[in-house]
């Protein structure tokens, strides 16, 4: 497994939109966001597709390019993506991956961003993060969960604990409190981390990008601990994506499984995640309701880290080691 080098002070960030940009009402937001990486002692610059709206920033080839130029780039430590959205994967042919490979640094982002780390983590075994995107910092206070990514980046690799409370920006529940459901009991799990959105993931089965077999067979010794951010597939669609991706082979090391809290939950027929999630998956070890991706406080993934995740009545903590 490849990890880049972390960042030192005064090294520089590089913020792309591979997907979505930043629109203008959103600018005042980027702003605080950006100051908060300068604020850390890093250097910043942007590459000219980040603050436009729209579905895309630009045309795939285009927001390609603007990411090739900083894997090109001799001075830019790391890559972090604007935002998410929905069309990263069109990038993916024109990517510069063998730049990569010759000069390897960190890239970071959530939600649409998945199908980049991910073929860089399968594919190209370079360790990639899995963490708020750069236009994420834009509240008065950073909160912990996104300071974690702050210190991340700089070496700083402490354990992560289960959150205490979230709340759900998309549905007026107010305040709730993490509990994490563990359906076939408590469990201490070590492997590799590997995962992302779940959306996102289902469109690369069978694509030169997907490289989960060898990856699997590569870290066989070591196994995987998946990690699923599910936005908006239905509980349907997740039991189909999960069964397949278990005929093809993605769970044959699984040492446990993690499941976010999904952001748009809803089922044609009624039916419940759990249950579609338990039936797709049997007798693996699993979380849900876990503290990933789209509804915050989220946790930072390094895809390709070799991690411990250990759950205890209602709560979790998770490792990761760069080795």
């Amino acid at each position: 497994m490849i990890f880049p080098s972390f960042l030192q002070p005064r090294d520089r960030i590089g913020i792309t939109a591979p997907s979505a940009g930043i629109a203008a009402e959103d600018h005042e937001a980027l702003n605080l966001s950006v100051s908060r990486l300068r604020e850390a002692d890093y250097r910043v610059i942007e590459t000219e597709n980040v603050r436009k709206g729209g579905i895309v920033s630009a045309s795939a080839a285009e927001r390609a390019a603007q990411l090739n130029a900083l894997i090109q780039h001799s001075d830019v430590a790391m890559i972090w993506c604007a935002c998410g959205g929905d069309f990263l994967l069109d990038i993916l042919p024109f990517v510069d991956f063998e730049s990569m490979l010759k000069r390897p640094k960190w890239v970071q982002g959530y939600s649409d961003p998945t199908s980049l780390l991910y073929t860089l983590t399968t594919r190209y075994d370079i360790a990639t993060i899995y963490g708020t995107n750069a236009g994420g910092f834009d509240e008065e206070t950073v909160p912990p969960h996104a300071q974690y990514s702050l210190d991340l980046i700089g070496g700083n690799l402490a354990p992560q604990h289960s959150f205490e409370t979230y709340t759900h920006r998309f549905r007026d529940e107010g305040e709730q409190a993490v509990v994490w459901e563990t359906p076939r009991g408590d469990f201490s799990a070590t492997g590799r981390l590997l995962g992302g959105c779940l959306d996102c993931l289902s469109d690369l089965f069978g694509t030169p990008y997907d490289g989960t077999a060898d990856f699997v067979e590569r870290y066989r010794d070591d196994g995987i601990i998946w990690y699923f951010d599910v936005f908006a597939l239905s509980a349907e669609a997740v039991y189909r994506t999960l069964w397949r991706m278990r005929e093809c082979g993605w769970f044959a090391t699984a040492r446990a499984i993690m499941v976010g809290r999904i952001c748009f939950p809803h089922s044609q027929l009624d039916l419940t995640y759990r249950d579609m999630i338990e039936q797709a998956l049997p007798d693996l070890p699993l979380v849900l309701e876990a503290d990933v991706g789209h509804v915050p406080p989220r946790m930072t993934m390094i895809n390709g880290a070799l991690a411990t995740l250990t759950t205890e009545n209602g709560k979790g903590t998770l490792t990761m080691t760069l080795e």
